[in-house]
């Protein structure tokens, strides 16, 4: 029986109270609450391939499935199947109905997400929102690559909460407290392959239209639509 959300606030209030702060633990404590099938969303950072890369020690099946907005870098896309070969996983690949871009497309040009954040979020909601909202399906959890480090909109973002836009199943952010830096140690340590956009100073990888490369002391999601403000920069999939 799926666990009420009231209850669910407070198994996440145990976990906060737990004082779990490492990746791996926060994987572990938070797995161990959810009972039912949990999945992976990937866009394939430096993040999720830690995370992917932390999954293989535990023994908890873990779906992972990606969005394809059909506007993805093609050093994005190279990650992905990389990935997918390293670790022999099976990826869920998720596209944006076919209609509903079309008809965007028709209506208001290739570039209507730079006119207005109405827009932007419009385009954001048929590329990513509504495949995410299809891949959530039938999930009592869901992981994310999410840290606090990254944005203002994300700076007290907890290890574990309630998705209350998402039927209020549970959603894990493991790498809630790391720093960019120890994400990167992590990699190095572990000699694992990133995204070659990471190398050419991209720290936040979206749309290739809605991303570019940040400037040395920028806000690592600086580079994530660029002509809007910082309380903006997000695209629905984490709404609060």
């Amino acid at each position: 029986m799926p666990l009420a959300f009231a209850d669910k606030s407070l198994l996440a209030e145990k976990l906060h109270l737990d004082g779990a702060t490492e990746p791996l633990e926060i994987l572990r404590k938070g797995l161990a609450l959810i009972d039912g099938p949990v999945a992976l969303a990937s866009s394939f950072s430096m993040e999720d391939i830690v995370i992917i890369d932390l999954l293989q020690s535990i023994d908890r099946p873990v779906r992972i499935f990606a969005i394809d907005t059909g506007r993805l870098n093609e050093e994005t896309l190279e990650i992905a199947e990389t990935i997918r070969l390293r670790y022999g996983i099976e990826i869920d690949w998720y596209f944006p109905d076919r209609e509903a871009v079309e008809k965007l497309e028709r209506k208001k040009g290739l570039f209507s997400f730079r006119e207005s954040l109405e827009n932007r979020h419009e385009c954001c909601h048929i590329r990513k929102v509504e495949p995410l909202q299809r891949a959530l399906k039938g999930l009592s959890g869901w992981i994310t690559g999410q840290r606090r480090e990254q944005a203002a909109t994300r700076g007290e973002l907890p290890p574990i909460e309630a998705d209350q836009v998402n039927g209020d199943i549970l959603k894990l952010n493991p790498l809630a407290f790391w720093s960019e830096q120890q994400v990167k140690d992590y990699i190095k340590e572990q000699r694992l392959p990133i995204n070659r956009l990471h190398h050419m100073g991209y720290p936040s990888i979206g749309c290739a239209p809605c991303t570019r490369a940040v400037q040395p002391g920028e806000d690592p999601r600086a580079g994530r639509w660029w002509w809007e403000s910082p309380e903006h920069k997000e695209c629905g999939l984490h709404k609060r």
